[in-house]
C-alpha cells in the first residue's frame, strides 16, 4: 500500500474516505451502515476525521465480499489494499 510520499496511516484515511464516496454513491449500503454505526446523516461529514470512524467504515466495507469487490471497482484500489489500509487505522488508533 503506497503512494509516494504518504505514510501508510495517510494512505489509509485516502482509501477509508474514499470508501465513505463510495458509500455516498449505494444509497441502501449507506443505509445499512448508518443504521449499523449508529451516524446520522448531518454528523457523517465531521464524524470523517475520526480514524475510528474511518476504521467503522472499512470494517463494512470488508466483512463482505461482494461490497469488498464492489469498492475495490469503483475505487481502483486491489482488496490487498483495502485490508491494508483497515489494519493501519487500526495501528493508528491503538498508537
Amino acid at each position: 500500500m503506497r503512494m509516494a510520499g504518504k505514510s501508510p496511516a495517510e494512505v489509509a484515511e485516502i482509501v477509508a474516505i474514499r470508501a465513505l464516496a463510495f458509500l455516498a454513491g449505494e444509497p441502501e449500503r449507506l443505509g445499512r451502515f448508518l443504521s449499523e454505526s449508529g451516524i446520522g446523516p448531518q454528523t457523517l461529514r465531521a464524524s470523517a476525521s475520526d480514524p475510528r470512524f474511518l476504521a467503522g467504515v472499512l470494517d463494512f466495507i470488508v466483512r463482505d465480499d461482494e461490497t469488498v469487490k464492489a469498492f475495490s471497482d469503483f475505487s481502483q484500489f486491489p482488496p490487498a489494499t483495502i485490508a491494508a489500509a483497515r489494519e493501519a487505522l487500526g495501528e493508528t488508533i491503538h498508537d
